[in-house]
């Protein structure tokens, strides 16, 4: 690709960035201390009204490695001394999102991201494994059960394990498992 056409994109990606960081800056002004990191909703879980989190929230929008956006410059990109951890979503991020959409009533979308935030204590080449293993007639019952057990076992990943179960079944009922 491109070197020109990656460092514009970093370029762009970057002044976004700032702008939104200003403009959380302003808000974060106009706001008393004591709400600054407080969600709105009496009971403590984020809401619609929270949304979007990186503006209205930017001190909970962090990476796994704990950086914001604002963490993050282009010369950092351009320079390598950012890695693919400090722009990877975390699994509270991932909360966070979940809570706003489940407050709006998007509550599959709110399980999808609780699924993925349970993906992000996965490694990238298991998680490519189990993706292959949902495609039909690639796995069989056992190996689908088995990979649920794992999943639950080893990761604490009960959604993810979940949808393995029911794709087993459902698999199992649509003739659609090896044999």
């Amino acid at each position: 690709m491109d070197e020109n056409i990656i460092a514009n994109l970093v370029k762009k990606l970057a002044e976004d960035q700032v702008k939104t960081s200003i403009g959380a800056a302003k808000t974060e002004n106009t706001t008393s201390n004591s709400l600054k990191s407080q969600p709105k909703s009496t009971t403590g879980k984020l809401t619609a009204s929270d949304y979007p989190l990186g503006k209205k929230h930017p001190e909970l929008a962090k990476s796994i490695t704990g950086k914001s956006g604002s963490d993050i410059s282009a010369k950092d990109v351009i320079e390598g001394s950012v890695n693919p951890e400090d722009i990877r979503i975390s699994p509270e991020v991932l909360e966070y999102q979940a809570q706003v959409a489940e407050s709006a009533g998007k509550t599959q979308f709110a399980m999808n991201l609780r699924r993925a935030a349970e993906l992000t204590r996965i490694p990238d080449d298991e998680v490519l494994e189990l993706y292959n293993m949902l495609r039909p007639r690639r796995s069989s019952f056992e190996e689908l059960s088995s990979a649920a057990e794992r999943l639950e076992s080893k990761y604490n990943a009960r959604i993810t394990a979940k949808l393995f179960r029911e794709a087993a079944e459902i698999y199992k009922t649509r003739s659609i498992l090896r044999t």
